[in-house]
């Protein structure tokens, strides 16, 4: 039982690590598969604050001028209303949900390479809206046709869109063509937020242009954004966690390794008759040392590989909870079996020399 406890705790450690390791580069492996299919070529410019500390606005011919960029392949904006979205009119003006009502050039669906997935997208001059998938489910509409309640008037869902992970502003609006948006609710046309997308080996360079470009006299005032530099800010926090756990792993293994000495310290004890007659029948000290040090990094492996399987679990387990593709390095996990061994022999290195070192005479006492 001491020696199935020993390599339980040698077990959970090399799971913990390997879990640990699997577990990121999952995480990692999805977040890659994302970028490739979402594109890492998308730029975002918003106005910023101006040196007096009231916020800047973008020029209204602020889309074509960023097409003028050779290297960018398209661009749209959308345009801030100051309008609340309700499902009803008796919904309290203040219940907002944290949605905002937005107006949306005509190109912004390509631009976005953004999906529909329900009905339709906007047609210039029609007082209809299109949702953002956070902004239906908010509101509790799951179909076209529905009828929303913005300022005063009500407006007709031609269209629910699909999730954006590069663009959860999106997500959480309700989109006014731009035309509509100016008849409707006065919009002056100056836009919000300019979506830019450019090609993928000159995305350094259109960042850099973009400002001057939108606005040539103070660049300072437009704040150029790069979309999936946010899911790799948020990749690189969780893996700052993940060594918080791989320390913690590191322990367990440790009070493993501490288990296996002390089970192996004990067993010395306990078969001193053995050892004793082994030596009387002509053992060496030598043969008595590799005895228990082969027993000792034994028990290790085998708690090593206990714990390479279950950690291999834990992370596919988990992977498919979380819908990511499950990685599993296999450098970690040859590294995790090796660790378990290198303990062992560490932690068997007293037990064997101490049971080398007694005579027959004393053994057989």
């Amino acid at each position: 039982m001491r020696a199935v406890l020993s390599a339980l705790g040698i077990a959970i450690g090399i799971a913990a690590l390997v879990a640990v390791i699997g577990i990121p580069a999952s995480s990692g492996q999805a977040l890659r598969d994302k970028l490739a299919t979402l594109g890492t070529n998308l730029l975002t410019a918003a106005p910023g604050q101006t040196f007096g500390g009231s916020e800047a606005k973008l020029p209204e011919t602020a889309v074509p001028m960023a097409r003028r960029i050779g290297a960018v392949t398209g661009a749209s904006a959308t345009g801030g209303i100051s309008a609340n979205v309700r499902k009803t009119d008796l919904v309290p003006s203040s219940d907002t949900l944290g949605l905002r009502v937005a107006a949306a050039d005509e190109d912004l669906l390509k631009v976005l390479e953004a999906k529909v997935d329900k009905g339709r997208w906007l047609e210039s001059g029609e007082k209809t809206i299109v949702l953002g998938s956070t902004a239906a489910s908010r509101l509790g509409i799951d179909r076209v046709g529905a009828q929303v309640w913005i300022d005063g008037q009500w407006f007709s869902v031609v269209g629910i869109l699909a999730p954006l992970p590069l663009s959860p502003e999106i997500d959480r609006a309700a989109l006014i063509g731009w035309e509509a948006a100016k008849e409707a609710f006065g919009f002056d046309g100056s836009p919000s937020t300019v979506y830019v997308r450019t090609d993928k080996e000159q995305v350094d360079t259109v960042r850099k242009l973009l400002g001057p470009t939108l606005n040539p006299q103070q660049s300072n005032e437009v704040k150029v954004s790069r979309p999936s530099d946010a899911l790799a800010a948020q990749q690189i926090a969780e893996n700052s966690y993940n060594a918080l756990f791989l320390g913690l792993g590191g322990v367990a293994l440790l009070v493993g390794g501490v288990g296996v000495a002390n089970t192996m310290v004990i067993s010395v004890l306990e078969r001193r008759r053995e050892i004793g007659l082994r030596r009387a029948l002509g053992a060496t000290r030598r043969q008595i040392r590799w005895q228990f040090l082969t027993e000792s990094v034994l028990l290790s492996g085998l708690g090593g590989l206990v714990g390479v399987v279950v950690g291999i679990a834990v992370t596919a387990g988990y992977s498919i909870s979380q819908k990511w593709p499950a990685a599993l390095p296999w450098p970690a996990l040859l590294g995790g079996v090796g660790a378990a061994v290198l303990i062992g022999a560490i932690a068997g290195v007293y037990p064997a020399v101490r049971a080398a070192r007694q005579s027959p005479t004393e053994a057989l006492a």
